[in-house]
């Protein structure tokens, strides 16, 4: 049976009521923990958005190639 958010929602709540301070505190830990690596996560892919779009470094697509790879010592498959 899948559960819909609301119903873990308060499935969780119900759990947590019933723990002790220290259990308390360490679910709030963890869910802090997710809430900042979420939003790290989209800063980061909003950051990857902004680049790509940017033409800040366009110029780069109009310079000649400087090493081909005739130019490599060794060759590695």
């Amino acid at each position: 049976m899948i559960m819909e958010r609301n119903d873990l929602i308060e499935n969780t709540i119900l759990k947590i009521r019933r723990l002790p301070e220290a259990g308390i505190r360490e679910i709030h830990d963890f869910a802090e923990f997710l809430v900042m690596k979420m939003e790290d996560q989209i800063l980061q892919e909003g950051i990857q958005e902004l680049t790509s779009q940017s033409s800040a470094f366009s110029y780069l697509n109009d310079e000649e190639d400087l090493y081909s790879v005739n130019d490599l010592k060794e060759h590695y498959k």
